[in-house]
């Protein structure tokens, strides 16, 4: 991290001491990996020497190359680039003129070279979702449930143009049921057993070579009060190990974001604030990783610009699944209250 006061691009690579201590700080990606085509960067920033704050950051991905920039302390986006080695620089600029950056070492490949990095777009609009309605008092699959059933109904309608940011949005509905605290999992196969990404990996190469994930999606609540909690899943089976990468938002249940215990089998509290917004979009981004040793990482949760750092490690259990899946849920509330959550650009990373 450097620091220092001078004009916009002029000073890149210079630093200089401040009164107080600015900085930038990269949740994603990680300096010295490897990364998608598709790369997502999440930063954020502070200038304690400038009492006017943050104006604005950007990304650099050559010198004198602004890829992009955006208002206030914290950037959350995504950037095609091509294969190669960079030398990003992420950077603040604060209202008195100092500024600081961030360095990362990035080698980019394409979704489809040897590295096994894959991005995979709008999968809101692709194939492969299956529905299914989880109760209480077990909340396992409800093997005699459907969709238009009373216990609890539930649809799932792509290609929505309003509300939608591209035209082709999907309506994820929960209709209501006999059944109080239903959920409704939405789950889609990637890469491996029952791949709906023609990628089902028979010769067990590319799955194992995965071990960072990003889940980037924009979901729009009419009435946020109306959701018990939404929850975000990535899933990584391999070598014999089933890795849950689980994160629920509780709304009704005390709006904070809880990760989940995969030994235990129950949701761990992170004291990190969850409060989505009614009648808009809202954008989150999750960033996970199988660690080298084999344990799972939860590194960071971004909702509407605001990234928290998680950083807790857990451990993985035995399966005999192999591939990659992602879910989505949606949980109702005590009164069985139908509402609708729609989904948009819906991106996935893996490398």
């Amino acid at each position: 991290m450097h620091s220092g006061k001078c004009a916009l691009p002029m000073c890149l690579f210079a630093g200089f001491a401040l009164p107080a201590f600015a900085g930038v700080y990269v949740t994603s990606p990680t300096s010295g990996n490897t990364s998608a085509s598709s790369v997502h960067f999440v930063a954020s920033a502070i200038s304690p020497a400038c009492s006017k704050g943050v104006a604005a950051m950007g990304i650099y991905t050559a010198p004198y190359v602004l890829a992009y920039v955006v208002k206030g302390a914290s950037l959350n986006t995504t950037l095609n680039m091509s294969p190669g080695k960079y030398n990003v620089v992420v950077q603040e600029w604060d209202n008195c003129g100092w500024v600081a950056t961030a360095p990362i070492a990035l080698t980019v490949g394409s979704s489809s070279s040897s590295s096994g990095a894959k991005t995979f777009s709008n999968l809101q609009h692709s194939g492969g979702w299956t529905g299914y309605a989880l109760l209480p008092p077990s909340f396992g699959i409800c093997s005699s449930c459907s969709a238009n059933g009373s216990k609890a109904s539930w649809w799932w309608d792509q290609g929505q143009s309003s509300p939608s940011l591209d035209g082709i949005a999907t309506r994820t509905y929960y209709g209501g049921g006999s059944v109080q605290w239903a959920d409704i999992l939405w789950n889609n196969h990637l890469i491996g057993d029952f791949s709906s990404q023609g990628l089902p990996d028979t010769g067990k190469t590319l799955n194992p070579s995965l071990h960072n994930f990003t889940y980037d999606v924009y979901f729009w609540l009419g009435n946020v009060s109306d959701s018990q909690a939404l929850e975000f899943d990535i899933n990584q089976f391999v070598g014999g190990k089933s890795y849950i990468w689980g994160h629920e938002c509780r709304i009704d249940g005390g709006h904070e974001w809880d990760t989940w215990n995969n030994g235990g089998g129950y949701w761990v509290p992170s004291g990190i604030p969850c409060n989505p917004i009614s009648n808009a979009w809202n954008h989150l981004t999750i960033n996970v990783q199988r660690t080298s040793d084999g344990h799972l990482l939860f590194k960071s949760i971004s909702l509407n610009g605001y990234t928290a750092t998680l950083n807790r490690y857990d451990v993985p259990t035995s399966t005999t699944w192999y591939g990659v899946t992602i879910n989505y849920q949606m949980d109702s509330d005590k009164y069985h209250t139908p509402y609708s959550v729609y989904l948009d650009k819906l991106t996935f990373n893996a490398w």
